[in-house]
């Protein structure tokens, strides 16, 4: 007769660990005090999102918005990359890249996320994967935080940059489109921005 399995054991090769889905799902608290997930693991509505390696041309559209970002931005924000943000007890999402405020960024603590106040923009760069999140499931909850824009990066043709920028309509707590940006994402909203789309390192 086999044994019990203990806790954390599986009952079979194909059934995932029990820490996977608790009853209930993991609050925030007890997410930040895990150790050993992988790399990138979101919280999403009490679950843990596990991302898949990410590919050549994501990191690289990362690195040049962020670079371009940090060139222009006002000395009041600051950009960051790939931080969690705590948006509530059961939501902590990761965007690609942020624009938060300067007292953020040199805060002592936390240091291993933001909260939801202190980001001005989330960005998130579309992969295979995480079509269905960055389309509807993180600008939604993005937007019930109170983010005030968010910008949506998606592929086109070859390694062609196309951005989807929206902001925050604070009566419906829904994001409206701003502007669709192909080679050059030229803006005032919520800053005067020039980014060339075309700079990706090779």
């Amino acid at each position: 007769m086999n044994a019990e399995p203990l806790p954390g054991e599986v009952d079979d090769a194909d059934a995932p660990p029990t820490w996977l889905a608790p009853p209930g799902g993991y609050t925030a608290e007890k997410f930040l005090a895990m150790r050993g997930l992988p790399k990138h693991t979101e919280l999403i509505d009490g679950g843990l999102v596990f991302v898949s390696p990410q590919r050549k041309w994501h990191r690289r559209v990362v690195d040049m918005l962020r670079g371009q970002l940090s060139a222009q931005l006002p000395d009041s924000v600051r950009a960051d990359r790939e931080m969690a943000v705590r948006l509530n007890d059961r939501q902590m999402p990761e965007p690609d890249v942020l624009v938060v405020s300067a007292a953020a960024y040199v805060r002592d603590e936390p240091q291993s996320h933001y909260y939801a106040e202190d980001v001005v923009v989330a960005v998130e760069v579309v992969s295979p994967d995480s079509e269905e999140r960055d389309r509807d499931t993180k600008p939604f909850k993005y937007a019930k935080a109170g983010i005030p824009n968010y910008w949506r990066v998606e592929r086109g043709d070859g390694d062609q940059v196309i951005v989807y920028a929206y902001e925050l309509d604070p009566v419906s707590e829904r994001y409206l489109p701003v502007g669709i940006y192909h080679e050059r994402l030229t803006t005032q909203v919520p800053f005067a921005l020039d980014i060339d789309l075309t700079a990706l390192e090779n």
